[in-house]
């Protein structure tokens, strides 16, 4: 070992004198004379230029190292069984690779030399023939300790197991493998997500980590990573597909019924927690475990490839979503994929920072912000919805027309996630200035206090004004009154008892209040006026001369009385404390007046005789009747809902 040791030193001293020598002639004399004055076994004749070219002691060396080496090497890799099965062979084998390694970094640098050189292009041909079966040994590690240790029994193989995503189920096992004696696992429900599964038996870890050393020292660490990143690839996509996700395109997830699709999004919101939260920090968890000690490029890249593929998967599913229809009754959908999405991009910095990931972190930040514009884009789709919405024929009896309803159902069920839809419009950069037209039409200094806000009072209006429209097919005016007191009273009840109301504000709901007020005014006046008129007599001093006009007062009034009642009988007021309302209001206007007109009708002497004749209703008769009032026919469907 002395002489080899020697015969290094002089090849290295060599070296250094043969490359100064192409350089600086001068220089390499002056380097020879120390090296000459220094040992007698630098002298300038051993250290000549055709002292290292001529002196086969140092190559002989190197061959006859690299001639034991390769019979080492080559009695295991030419074996049929797998040199882990023995830990003797596994320790000889991973022995030979590193006095293989540590012979061709020793001579590298005097690869210059033909016959060096020629030794160093053996030494790395018998390196590459020991990492292809490295590789095959560490797949096959990979594998068969995957196998040995099912994550799916309570055997200590993850922290906190009893919460582990997968589960046994005997059932399936007898119905895929015909009673074989394997577990399979399914997904079950996870409550927890304090879980890391340890899918590899520690035994087995820490030789894959010496494997991994050998390989990466080799300059074989690419390869490396690479048969780790298959192996543990196909066992992440299983447990994936276990979680009931599938492997979907854009345009796959684009065809899907509504539906299925629903449904499909509640198993991704289920299958991306587990990914984030147990499956993906498993692995990194893992990969620094068999690549502790190395740089970090080598776990990363492991990591990557085990990752990438899943993560895609999952990305892709919720940009589809993003870029998909934007029907208004995907809202609520996509809300919750933007929300599991808010969630989980604290988990995307956290496990894909590193260079070979970081790319994951942005398409996640990217497709978040699409669903905003798609969430935003909803939005907009439901104000065309709104004003392309049709007037038709006229709702039935003047009641709740559908659009009311949708709209302000719709609006409360959004609010419900008024945090994140405040989220979604706080970068729309949207103010009133924007919409001038709606403080001209509500008269009101309106101070919402979001970009979200302003487009929910912004929905308002539309709807509103299409009531309006919708308003105008009713030819009797209190009809329309009618219709806009209905549609305005649910307006303002639905947004009062419900976080709408407070986006909309107090001034908001005391303006539409006081429509409904007006609205009952105008129909009052409309339909009632006229009748009251005929209970209005002149006092000219004879009661004689009055009892012609009162008489055909009296006809006139029973007429018009009995056909409003029978006509508005038919109308509809869905609200019952708006019906006593209208009813009290009828009451408070019209018993007095009649009770007046009776009285004096009674006592006019040729009238009061025959009152029987021609008083067809009496105060209890008109009562009933307002009590009638606005009941619905059975055909109407405009009642609440």
């Amino acid at each position: 070992m002395a002489e080899n040791g020697e015969e290094k030193l002089l090849a290295v001293a060599r070296h250094i004198a043969k490359t100064l020598g192409h350089n600086n002639h001068n220089i390499a004399d002056d380097i020879l004379q120390i090296f000459s004055n220094f040992d007698g076994r630098f002298s300038k004749e051993k250290l000549s230029d055709d002292g290292a070219g001529n002196d086969p002691m140092g190559c002989a060396a190197l061959e006859q190292k690299l001639n034991s080496i390769d019979r080492r090497i080559l009695c295991h890799v030419s074996s049929d069984q797998s040199i882990w099965s023995n830990s003797a062979d596994s320790a000889s084998f991973l022995a030979a690779v590193d006095e293989l390694v540590a012979a061709v970094e020793d001579w590298s640098p005097l690869a210059s030399d033909k016959e060096v050189g020629a030794c160093l292009l053996r030494a790395d041909e018998m390196l590459q023939q020991a990492m292809f079966r490295a590789e095959d040994e560490f797949r096959s590690l990979m594998e068969l300790g995957g196998d040995l240790y099912d994550l799916t029994r309570n055997n200590g193989g993850s922290t906190r197991n009893d919460d582990s995503p997968f589960d046994s189920d005997d059932d399936e096992e007898e119905e895929n493998d015909g009673g074989g004696n394997d577990l399979i696992p399914v997904a079950k429900p996870v409550s927890d997500y304090d879980v890391v599964i340890d899918s590899l038996p520690p035994g087995t870890v820490n030789d894959l980590r010496e494997i991994a050393k050998r390989m990466v020292a080799a300059g074989f660490g690419k390869e490396c990573s690479h048969v780790y990143g298959v192996c543990r690839r196909e066992f992440l996509e299983e447990s994936m597909s276990r979680l009931g996700l599938q492997k979907l395109s854009i345009s796959e997830v684009h065809k899907m019924p509504w539906q299925e699709l629903e449904d499909e999004i509640e198993r991704w919101m289920k299958a991306s927690k587990v990914a984030l939260k147990i499956l993906f920090p498993s692995e990194r968890r893992l990969c620094d475990r068999v690549f502790s000690g190395l740089s970090s490029s080598s776990a990363d890249l492991s990591f990557m490839e085990v990752c990438r593929g899943s993560a895609i998967q999952l990305l892709n599913f919720a940009d589809a979503v993003a870029i998909g229809s934007r029907s208004p009754e995907r809202l609520f959908r996509v809300l919750d994929v933007f929300e599991t999405m808010r969630d989980l991009i604290p988990e995307f910095e956290l496990l894909f920072s590193d260079q070979y990931c970081a790319f994951l972190v942005n398409e996640a930040v990217t497709i978040w912000k699409r669903l905003g514009e798609a969430i935003r884009g909803i939005f907009m789709e439901l104000e065309n919805l709104i004003s392309r919405d049709p007037v038709k024929a006229a709702v039935p009896g003047g009641g709740l027309h559908p659009i009311t309803r949708y709209v302000m159902n719709y609006l409360r069920a959004a609010c419900r996630s008024r945090q994140t839809l405040e989220l979604v419009f706080q970068d729309n950069e949207v103010s009133l200035k924007d919409y001038p037209q709606l403080e001209d039409r509500l008269q009101l200094q309106l101070q919402p206090n979001s970009s979200f806000s302003i487009q929910i009072t912004w929905i308002m209006d539309i709807l509103e004004r299409n009531l309006e429209a919708k308003s105008k097919i009713y030819k009797d005016p209190a009809l329309c009154s009618v219709f806009m007191m209905n549609n305005g009273r649910y307006i303002v009840q639905k947004a009062k008892d419900s976080e709408l109301g407070t986006l909309l504000g107090d001034d908001w709901i005391r303006k539409h209040t006081g429509k409904v007020r007006q609205c009952h005014v105008s129909y009052q006046r409309s339909s009632w006026n006229k009748l009251l008129g005929f209970l209005k007599v002149e006092n000219n001093g004879s009661m004689s001369m009055a009892a012609k006009p009162m008489k055909e007062k009296l006809k006139l009034f029973n007429h018009h009385f009995e056909e409003i009642c029978r006509v508005q009988s038919q109308w509809l007021v869905f609200d019952e404390q708006l019906r006593e309302e209208i009813r009290i209001s009828l009451e408070k206007i019209l018993l007095p007046a009649y009770a007046s007109f009776i009285g004096r009708f009674h006592n006019v002497p040729e009238l009061g005789k025959h009152a029987d004749k021609y008083v067809k209703f009496g105060m209890e008769d008109i009562e009933a009747r307002l009590n009638d009032l606005f009941q619905g026919s059975s055909g109407s469907n405009g009642g609440r809902k």
